[in-house]
């Protein structure tokens, strides 16, 4: 049992934590905060957290449980205004979808990563952000990944998943490279994949009197139901995973130029047995 929950980011994922934990009575009492006053207004009327805070020292005050569910970008700064007011007996940690780039936030604060900082990662969400978007099923059946150190605290471990287990989260654990190698396909690069075709389309829909998107169906709309993603979030997470990110890009890149040859080259097989191969992977992991 939490006794204390500080959630710093209060929006679809800590406000989906949030409620799940309350849900699963999982937790006393849960302590949100944003810059937002307004937000965490809304958040406490809608009973998804408890109480609020806007200064983010005064948020972990006496919490034994801190999670930072706030943009990559920002987590160096927000571990180091809370540095000092986090107690001995506090468990750190994350939500952020580039883990090695968190690590290092935090042995940048704190010269070493502390035995209570466990970073992690829950592999949910939808497009949509902002308190209101939260749910307490976000999670239910979904992946959560753990990413300890060596120097990684059980006692802190367990704590955290346990946490997200109560949310209802199937909890496993890799090192951070992998699961930055690893969500760089599965995750950041689709997400740039939307991004650049909505963006493409809209420049040539723009120069074409809005006849191209006026005549898109619905295969358009699922294709790039991601580009509604926040894009500062977004921006953040490219940027916290480049390397991996553009090994994907690379990839991906080599990809479409044997589509491009098989296209050129008029070779049916080709474009046969890449769809077929295609098809065959999603029918498999998405019947």
């Amino acid at each position: 049992m939490i006794n204390r929950l500080a959630i710093i980011g209060v929006g679809l994922i800590g406000g989906s934590l949030a409620r799940a934990l309350k849900a699963a009575k999982a937790c006393n009492e849960i302590v949100g905060c944003a810059r937002d006053a307004a937000q965490l207004q809304k958040a406490v009327a809608l009973g998804v957290i408890d109480r609020y805070e806007t200064d983010l020292a005064r948020a972990v005050a006496g919490a034994d449980m801190i999670v930072l569910a706030v943009p990559t970008g920002a987590t160096r700064e927000v571990l180091r205004r809370i540095a000092s007011n986090i107690s001995a007996q506090a468990v750190i940690t994350d939500a952020g979808s580039a883990k090695q780039s968190v690590i290092e936030d935090a042995r940048a604060v704190f010269h070493s990563v502390p035995r209570n900082f466990v970073p992690g990662h829950p592999i949910a969400g939808t497009e949509k952000s902002g308190v209101e978007a939260s749910f307490a099923t976000l999670f239910k059946n979904q992946r959560v990944i753990l990413t300890p150190l060596a120097e990684t605290s059980p006692e802190a471990l367990a704590q955290v998943r346990a946490m997200w287990q109560s949310a209802g989260a199937a909890v496993s654990e890799m090192s951070a490279k992998q699961h930055d190698e690893i969500l760089a396909v599965t995750s950041h690069l689709p997400h740039v994949l939307a991004y650049a075709l909505m963006d493409n389309l809209a420049r040539l829909d723009a120069g074409n009197g809005g006849e191209i998107l006026k005549n898109a169906a619905g295969g358009l709309r699922d294709f790039t139901r991601i580009a509604a993603s926040d894009p500062a979030m977004w921006r953040d997470i490219c940027l916290a995973n480049r390397e991996a990110l553009l090994d994907a890009l690379q990839n991906y890149q080599q990809e479409l130029e044997r589509i491009a040859a098989a296209i050129s080259t008029n070779d049916g097989a080709a474009l046969t047995a890449i769809f077929t191969r295609a098809k065959r992977a999603r029918d498999e992991r998405y019947p």
